[in-house]
């Protein structure tokens, strides 16, 4: 289940509340996520196996360490016993060395191999959102999927690389530990060894516990992630409207859930090994007493009973071990699931990337009966339309905010999972045509505009970096956008800002139609491009579009008759259904939607051009300054 923003009020994920109803307990189903991780074990099998081996050698070798101890404490506690404790001393220096050496190139390695999967995890993660369509973005925020590809990642790579070598090197420490035990003192480990079976026991179900902790953390921690997100790409916003303090008081509100999700687990895993540990100290406390007895009875050697200590100290510590594997294994799994609910949604559009269209395209579009319901709409955005563009026509969809405009142009590009046989390219359905070679047929200039922290060369020429000077000027003059350039002082190498924030918004609404006129493709698509630019400016790109477009074909979005009229046919969009459709003069001759439209605009822009003048000719007479203010304040 995926989470946007805040929001975690009094529930966790997993039907826990405030006050303590039963949470579900993690079990080897939560586990059980991890096997996914096996194809990132398998591409490094070797080498993690090379690992373990060199780490197995150290525990061995560390088993040599309380032979050497029990060697040189017995020859100096018994007069009957030769002093020796040079060659256990240079014995123990010897394994130290050896065991420092396997040990720092066996960590580096799983170091790498730790690297290596989380490059491979966040490539595979990025590679796959690239082609996700509305309805994945609508579930997973863009902070929710920063956290998953972070902190989730950060959380599977210990497992995955370390986790299991440190899993069989645990397992073996208790096996060859114990085995030393039982040769030594066959006794004395059957009464060390009663604990340890409740050290186990509470640490497996003390970690069945912690699951939903991690998976709530994890969840408040995306949250967080996704406010700030939102908040920071909103800030201009957030100052204008004087909303600091306001959002400054949501990011506490948030964060303080955050903080109780990590106490929380905190608390538990402290529980944890604080539950662990005291049962452990029961054996050496039996070692201490049964122990100190066997060796004043003179049924254990001093020796013998401190390298046993010692044994034991290696067994204990392996039991221990397993609430930290099992700990951390829960971890991973639950950031495991979060990362695999990203990788397991399934891109909307899928293509057929072995069509070809037979000879070249000439930019032919039809919409046939289009029908399109938006997921979890309670209606059609688009019902039964029928429009048709000829190879070099430009057309026009006029209507009002909302009526399914943009959802026509975004189905011919297939940004939404467009219905086969119902839109077609040169009398090919589009849906038969690999996306990324009909997105270079067919390109679209989108109503909100985007730009990269850049330079501005670098966001015109963003498909294809190699161009040259001519073909962005011949863009940036048919956009509208060279005067604004020529202005600029590094002209085409100014950066913009992130998103493009040094421009003004009719700037960047002409950057992005000069990056698509630059593809010159065979089909361009502009939703509503000049919604933020004034008339005359919107004149001049128009005549650049009809210079630099030539025959090809274009399709434009527009709320203003002065915009569309210049197309060769015009559709009346209308509640996702087509209601009127012609030219100009066709639709002005019909009296409808359209001539009632154009004669309240006029009216609109008639009377914007009195007032200009009248203040124009009231500025140049100093005897009429009551009147120009009057003008003025009217305006």
């Amino acid at each position: 289940m995926a989470m946007r923003g805040g929001g975690y009020g009094g529930y966790g994920s997993y039907g826990g509340r405030r006050g303590g109803v039963v949470r579900e307990r993690s079990s080897m189903k939560h586990l059980g996520h991890l096997k996914r991780l096996f194809p990132y074990l398998k591409r490094y099998a070797w080498v993690l196996a090379f690992s373990l081996v060199g780490l197995l050698v150290v525990r061995a070798f560390m088993m040599l360490v309380p032979q050497f101890m029990r060697t040189a404490v017995d020859s100096l506690a018994y007069d009957e016993i030769e002093p020796n404790y040079v060659l256990p001393a240079l014995g123990i220096l010897a394994v130290v060395i050896l065991q420092s050496g396997i040990y720092i190139v066996a960590r580096r390695v799983l170091r790498r191999i730790s690297v290596a999967i989380t490059y491979h995890l966040r490539k595979r993660l990025f590679n796959h959102i690239q082609f996700q369509g509305p309805t994945f973005f609508n579930r997973f925020g863009t902070g929710d999927l920063m956290s998953r590809a972070v902190n989730d990642v950060r959380m599977v790579r210990m497992a995955a690389s370390y986790g299991w070598v440190m899993v069989v090197q645990t397992i073996m420490t208790f096996v060859m530990g114990l085995a030393f035990m039982l040769y030594m003192a066959p006794g004395l480990t059957g009464w060390a060894l009663i604990p340890l079976p409740f050290v186990g026991m509470v640490g497996w179900f003390m970690a069945r516990g912690m699951y939903p902790y991690y998976r709530e953390r994890q969840e408040a921690m995306a949250a967080v992630t996704s406010f700030a997100q939102e908040n920071l790409n909103g800030i201009r916003t957030i100052q204008a409207m004087a909303q600091e303090d306001h959002e400054i008081e949501r990011f506490n509100r948030s964060s303080t859930v955050y903080a109780q999700k990590c106490y929380r687990a905190t608390r538990y895993q402290a529980f944890m090994d604080v539950g662990m540990q005291t049962t452990t100290h029961v054996s050496p406390l039996i070692i201490m007493f049964y122990g100190g007895s066997l060796v004043l009875a003179g049924e254990l050697t001093v020796g013998t009973w401190t390298a046993f200590s010692f044994y034991l100290g290696m067994v204990t510590m392996s039991v221990t071990q397993i609430g930290y594997s099992l700990s951390m294994f829960v971890a991973a799994a639950a950031g495991t699931e979060r990362i695999f609910e990203v990788l397991d949604a399934r891109p909307e559009v899928v293509d057929d990337p072995h069509f070809q269209p037979a000879g070249e395209i000439e930019g032919k579009l039809e919409f046939r009966a289009f029908s399109y319901r938006h997921p979890g709409a309670p209606r059609p955005t688009i019902s039964n339309v029928d429009i048709h563009v000829n190879p070099g026509e430009t057309v026009a969809l006029l209507g009002r905010v909302g009526s399914g405009k943009s959802t026509i142009l975004k189905a011919a590009v297939r940004l939404l999972d467009t219905p086969k046989g119902s839109v077609f390219l040169d009398n090919h359905d589009i849906c038969d045509f690999p996306v990324r070679k009909l997105r270079e047929i067919v390109t679209l200039v989108p109503q909100d505009p985007f730009l990269f922290s850049a330079t501005l060369r670098e966001n015109l020429t963003y498909d294809d970096p190699s161009r040259g000077d001519e073909p962005i000027w011949d863009a940036v003059e048919a956009a509208g956008l060279e005067p604004t350039v020529r202005d600029f002082a590094e002209g085409l190498d100014t950066i913009v800002g992130e998103r493009g924030i040094t421009l003004s918004g009719g700037q960047k609404q002409r950057a992005t139609l000069a990056r698509g006129l630059i593809r010159d493709a065979k089909v361009l698509l502009l939703d509503d491009c000049f919604s933020s630019v004034d008339t005359e400016t919107e004149d001049r790109i128009l005549s650049g579009l009809e210079r630099l477009r030539g025959a090809k074909t274009t399709v434009l979005i527009s709320h203003r008759v002065s915009t569309a009229r210049h197309a060769d046919r015009i559709y009346v969009i209308d509640n996702g259904r087509v209601l009127e459709t012609g030219s100009h003069e066709e639709l002005l001759a019909k009296g409808g939607y359209y001539a009632e439209l154009e004669a309240v605009q006029s009216n609109q822009e008639l009377d914007r051009s009195r007032k200009s003048q009248l203040l124009h000719s009231l500025e140049t007479d100093d005897d009429e300054e009551p009147i120009l203010a009057a003008a003025r304040g009217d305006a």
